[in-house]
């Protein structure tokens, strides 16, 4: 389990990140500091310092290992090993196969099914309700600096004994742009995994049709200007680049020429003063240096949008909605889209399809039930989405509810999803799309050590959570 000590020194790492409002968070990091100073108090009379050194030394040298055996590992959906065995050394995974052995002094665990730790892309876990719904949000309003976990420690802890131990949060989901999510740690006193993933908009807020294509519009519209800020940045590089360039040559042939110039000018100034005139020298210009564009902050991150740097994560319901924002970005190849909701997204599944956009399914959209939709009903969409061809993630739909992401995608395999598509929606399918597959999301060597030890298959209602490791971390374990 998680020592104390360790939980409060990590806060406190997380500390300065936080916004002045939670300033008083840092109370927990100097509560950890005293009590680290109380606890295993060194009497200088009856320890010797030089021997302390040299033991911490070598217990910081020495690698911590975790071997963990399974009657099944999931590398990720669709390759299985039966057995198999993980190896983790200092939180990261450098060993999965048949047949490994254990390090001398490794943490051994042993279940029936090895998998990656759940990952829910559409979620609120950490973030106050009024961070949530701020409607002053802009597209550099960053998500990180408004998540606490302490706001939702209950449902948090509820999340990661579910598994589900990574979450994309994001602020302003009453906004039509909610800045940059952020994808975060369900665990107290993690830091962030990453503090820009996505941007996130909102195309359901308008009263009526006109409204909510004005909303297209606009974010289009952002794009656009974001896709031009870029543009001039390039432009200003290339011209910064020449100017310098062109500087340092004429700096090498003034060195170059000085003594010839010197020479001609004394023999100017000789023949001007026998003629009774002044000589006077032309006057020397340098070439201009170009003019930096102003920064923009929002423009700044669109241009990212615009360039395919990050994704753009829209939540839009509507048909015509989606018609018109798949139109509008054809003029942007680049932009990364991922639909979140998409209750009437059969209507352009082909065009989902052939650009490979993904759609992130809730259980009962927010809306939804204005468009006739049953209670349900939505996660049978994720069946028919995959049929289309369209790639599919399950969330949570926003909510505090994490907990229930395994639950959820179980119902979508119910409701006709094929078993392993539903187990990449909320692991690998989830991490490619949000840009953390190089971290999570699969039990692959290099991968961060975010595992689950199962009694049963993933999506099994009957299946719990032996163990869960965060970063190497034994997080969640059997209570003795």
């Amino acid at each position: 389990m998680i020592s104390k000590n360790g939980d409060l020194h990590t806060v406190g790492e997380r500390v300065m990140h936080l916004p002045k409002f939670w300033a008083g968070g840092a109370l927990f990091l100097l509560a950890g500091m005293l009590q680290a100073s109380v606890q295993d108090p060194v009497a200088p009379d009856t320890q010797d310092s030089g021997a302390e050194d040299a033991a911490a030394e070598t217990a910081e040298a020495k690698p911590e290992h975790v071997f963990v055996s399974a009657d099944k590992v999931i590398v990720r959906p669709g390759k299985v090993l039966e057995p198999g065995q993980v190896l983790v050394r200092d939180g990261v995974i450098v060993a999965v196969g048949e047949g490994l052995e254990a390090p001398e002094g490794a943490t051994l665990l042993k279940g029936k099914v090895v998998c990656a730790a759940f990952l829910d892309p559409w979620s609120s876990l950490g973030l106050s309700n009024a961070a949530r719904t701020d409607r002053g949000s802009d597209a550099a309003t960053r998500s990180v600096d408004g998540y606490d976990p302490s706001m939702t420690l209950g449902p948090a802890r509820e999340a990661a004994h579910a598994g589900v131990l990574n979450a994309r949060v994001q602020v302003g989901a009453r906004t039509a742009i909610g800045g940059l999510g952020a994808l975060v740690s369900t665990l107290e006193g993690e830091m962030p995994l990453l503090a820009d993933a996505g941007v996130g908009a909102n195309l359901t807020l308008g009263e009526d049709a006109i409204e909510r294509i004005e909303d297209v519009d606009k974010l289009v519209g952002e794009i656009e200007s974001g896709l031009k800020y870029d543009q001039s940045q390039v432009s200003y590089r290339a011209d910064l680049e020449a100017w310098e360039k062109e500087i340092a040559e004429l700096e090498k042939k003034l060195e170059k020429d000085f003594k010839k110039a010197k020479k001609d000018r004394d023999k100017k100034v000789k023949e001007a003063k026998e003629k009774g005139k002044e000589h006077k020298d032309k006057s020397h210009k340098d070439p201009k240096r170009p003019r930096q564009p102003k920064y923009n902050p929002e423009d700044e991150v669109f241009a990212r949008v615009a360039t395919g740097q990050i994704p753009l994560i829209v939540h839009a319901e509507r048909a015509s909605v989606l018609r018109e924002l798949l139109k509008g970005l054809k003029r942007f190849p680049s932009v990364r889209l991922i639909v979140a909701g998409g209750t009437q997204a059969m209507h352009v599944a082909d065009e989902l399809a052939e650009r490979r956009i993904p759609v992130i399914v809730f259980p009962d959209p927010e809306g939804a039930r204005s468009l006739g939709v049953r209670e349900g009903q939505g996660l049978a969409l994720a069946a028919e989405l995959d049929e289309a061809g369209v790639p599919v993630l399950i969330g949570s739909g926003g909510t505090t509810a994490a907990r229930d992401l395994p639950l959820l995608a179980a119902l979508a395999v119910g409701h006709g999803l094929d078993a392993d598509k539903a187990l990449a929606a909320i692991t690998s399918g989830a991490a490619r799309y949000l840009d953390c597959a190089d971290q999570i999301g699969s039990v692959q060597r290099g991968r961060s050590a975010n595992l689950l030890v199962l009694n049963g298959d993933p999506l099994s209602s009957t299946t719990r959570v032996e163990y869960a490791l965060s970063a190497g971390r034994v997080v969640v374990a059997p209570k003795e």
